[in-house]
């Protein structure tokens, strides 16, 4: 006897070859055409069907916007898997650096919860604060033996030239070889940058370890996304509380990666005035598709909270940060994000912030003939739109 059970357009059989799928005996082997595009199953049209985003602002029963916000903003915190780390003392340690071009460099260490303690490059104008400043999130770019030197450039003693070098060429790939941290610091801002879990200090992992990692933090009750979700809140709390900083005037800023964590930032923490995404936005549904980077696994697990899809679509969670200013660039030629998911993702911001009257609030651009980069005309706008904001 045999059981069969609907399973999409297919139907599944529960038989002897079956279970040896599950038990790595017998001579059942998985088809190749039940997997589509690598990783997708046959089936996933019908899962991306049935994600309705019933909590996203609009389609919520939840009429009052700042009930809404409350409501979504502990709907993403049930999904991190890691507790609230606000009790936890920061205990910080600064040690100085060398002086840089019109700013003072000190290397940070402090306690982003309760089981880590993480190092960080804080770099302060010259001059009399307090003053405006940036939470600068670093990307992700399967290169794990830099973190914030992807973003401000080391120094002695915690270079021996190694890490420059590696800094300065993925600079000159992707950021048209600045250092924005160091940028950011000789135009007026105090910029706060620390290594997530697996980079620079923290690791190196390497790109195949990224998905045990993941999957171990599971095992233990937490959650890989999670925990630099909670981290990167903590780290907006440390720099708004710093007597230098005004705490009315702090932005996250990030590229790639950086710039998920940036407007993750903004709608889960309230010390964030305004974010900056560069190249990381999008719709979930046009991001699911055959080919998409995403579809391998590794690194989407740092940006992966399980369950989460059930409720709010990726910008949805976004919106949370509404209506404070925020700008999204991305590049009209980035593979990794859909043309489709960028203009879906944009609307639906958009729509966001227009209901809120702060459509003005919102600068959504797409680069022409601009891929997955930050180049120096990008962050130039970037720089201005802080300026005018904060």
């Amino acid at each position: 006897m045999t059981a069969r059970e609907p399973l999409g357009r297919r139907t599944f059989v529960a038989g002897a070859a079956t279970a040896a799928l599950f038990t790595g005996t017998g001579a059942g082997t998985a088809r190749a055409e039940d997997l589509v595009g690598g990783n997708l199953p046959d089936f996933h049209q019908a899962l991306k069907d049935e994600l309705r985003f019933p909590l996203a602002w609009g389609t919520s029963p939840v009429r009052d916007f700042r009930a809404w916000r409350r409501t979504a903003r502990r709907t993403v915190e049930e999904h991190l898997l890691v507790d609230d780390q606000q009790g936890t003392p920061y205990d910080p340690e600064f040690t100085e650096g060398p002086e840089g071009d019109g700013y003072r460099r000190q290397s940070v260490t402090l306690s982003l919860t309760r089981h880590t303690r993480v190092r960080g490059s804080l770099l302060t104008p010259h001059g009399t604060g307090p003053f405006p400043a940036v939470l600068l999130l670093h990307d992700h770019g399967a290169k794990f033996d830099i973190g914030k030197e992807k973003c401000v450039r080391p120094w002695a003693p915690w270079d021996d030239g190694t890490r420059l070098a590696s800094a300065q060429a993925w600079a000159d790939k992707l950021l048209d070889g600045r250092f924005v941290g160091d940028e950011l610091a000789r135009r007026g801002y105090v910029v706060l940058c620390l290594d997530a879990l697996g980079w620079g200090d923290r690791g190196p992992v390497t790109y195949e370890q990224q998905q045990a990692l993941a999957a171990n933090l599971y095992n233990l009750g937490s959650s890989l996304a999670g925990l630099m979700a909670r981290e990167d809140a903590r780290a907006a709390g440390f720099l708004a509380g710093l007597d230098r900083v005004d705490a009315r005037r702090v932005a996250a800023v990030g590229f790639s990666m950086g710039a998920y964590r940036a407007w993750q930032t903004a709608a889960l923490s309230d010390d964030i005035a305004a974010a900056v995404s560069v190249c990381w936005m999008t719709g979930l549904k046009e991001m699911m598709v055959p080919g998409n980077n995403t579809l391998r696994g590794q690194s989407a697990y740092y940006m992966l909270h399980p369950g989460l899809a059930r409720h709010l679509d990726i910008p949805d969670v976004a919106s949370i940060a509404a209506p404070r200013p925020m700008f999204f660039v991305d590049g009209e030629r980035d593979t990794l994000f859909t043309p489709d998911g960028v203009a879906a993702a944009y609307a639906k911001l958009r729509a966001v912030w227009d209901s809120r009257r702060a459509g003005h609030r919102l600068r959504t651009d797409l680069w022409p003939g601009v891929g997955h980069v930050f180049t120096a005309p990008m962050q130039d706008e970037v720089f201005a739109w802080l300026d005018s904001v904060l």
